[in-house]
């Protein structure tokens, strides 16, 4: 009889399942999961899945078992990683994952401070320094939308400590504009009101998780050949921003794992945040902290990023 293990399924509604343990091959970890956390990728995939899912982009555990092309880790380490929307998730016990998008966790951190910052550091650091190809000598401002948000409290961190920018986050409640301002912003405006009128000297980048309707607004307050990078998906029409050259970047952070599966570049950037960790230049953005991942648990932590109010990053420990 194949020996089960435990995961949360999404059928209709959260389902707690039994499967049976996964086997590596070649270049895969079977890694015992500690800790899960829940991003807006989560309620995407599960809002467009016709057949039982699971789901989870982010965990932090420890290696169980290897194939027999693995070298970057063996059983018994401590890793933590996003994965692959093409395989299964996260919410599993035992987790299958290719080494070459895995990184060794901080060892500053528990599992859980650690499951709340591999997908959005990735994300974070590739719309930087892959997407709008900033250094740590670049100058200039940047503009954060949705600052508060699990993306956005990373990508503030990375902005301040590794360029030279100018960092404004949007945040419109007194507890988000806290949590911008403790994470590394300047500044903060509030995205409720006008931001021609709150930056009415321009800006140089834009990071957009919202931007539908933003289009003409992006136009007025980019200076020309600005540019914005995008992790959203809207249908839209980018003409305005022609006349001033700016530029339009989509990131995905994904896009490694399904169209360059043998690249390490997101294992090298997890090994970079994790040294930054480490060193004290870079925090967790975990806020919340629920024990036990089963379909009650992973339930309530999806409501929480629905709400569309979360700060930083809610996070399961557990099964």
């Amino acid at each position: 009889m194949a020996e089960l293990m435990r995961a949360v399924g999404y059928r209709d509604d959260f389902l707690d399942l039994e499967l049976p343990v996964p086997e590596p091959a070649d270049h895969d970890l079977v890694v015992r999961v500690r800790a899960v956390s829940v991003n807006p990728v989560d309620v995407k995939v599960r809002a467009g899945s016709a057949e039982p899912k699971i789901l989870g982009y982010d965990a932090a555990g420890v290696v169980e078992r290897v194939g027999p092309a693995v070298t970057l880790f063996r059983p018994g380490d401590e890793v933590w990683y996003a994965g692959s929307i093409a395989r299964p998730g996260t919410n599993s016990e035992l987790h299958l994952v290719d080494e070459r998008i895995v990184g060794p966790k901080p060892a500053s951190l528990d599992f859980a401070q650690a499951a709340a910052l591999p997908l959005t550091a990735l994300t974070a650091w590739e719309a930087l320094f892959d997407r709008l190809r900033l250094n740590a000598t670049s100058t200039g401002t940047l503009l954060v939308l949705g600052a508060a948000g699990g993306v956005g409290s990373i990508l503030v961190q990375l902005a301040r400590q590794l360029t030279d920018l100018e960092v404004i986050g949007t945040a419109s409640r007194p507890e988000s504009r806290r949590h911008v301002l403790e994470r590394g912003a300047h500044r903060v405006v509030n995205h409720r009101e006008d931001l021609a009128a709150a930056l009415p000297d321009g800006v140089d980048y834009v990071f957009s998780p919202h931007s539908a309707g933003m289009v003409e607004t992006f136009a007025r307050i980019l200076r020309p050949f600005g540019a914005v990078v995008a992790i959203d998906e809207p249908n839209l029409d980018l003409r305005p921003l022609k006349s001033k050259s700016i530029a339009w970047h989509w990131e995905l952070m994904f896009t490694r794992a399904l169209y360059d599966p043998t690249s390490t570049a997101q294992h090298e950037i997890l090994k970079q945040v994790a040294e930054l960790v480490d060193k004290g230049v870079l925090h967790t953005t975990l806020t919340e902290r629920i024990d036990g991942i089963n379909a009650a648990n992973l339930r309530r932590a999806h409501a929480v990023v629905e709400s569309g109010s979360a700060i930083g990053k809610t996070v399961l420990g557990g099964f």
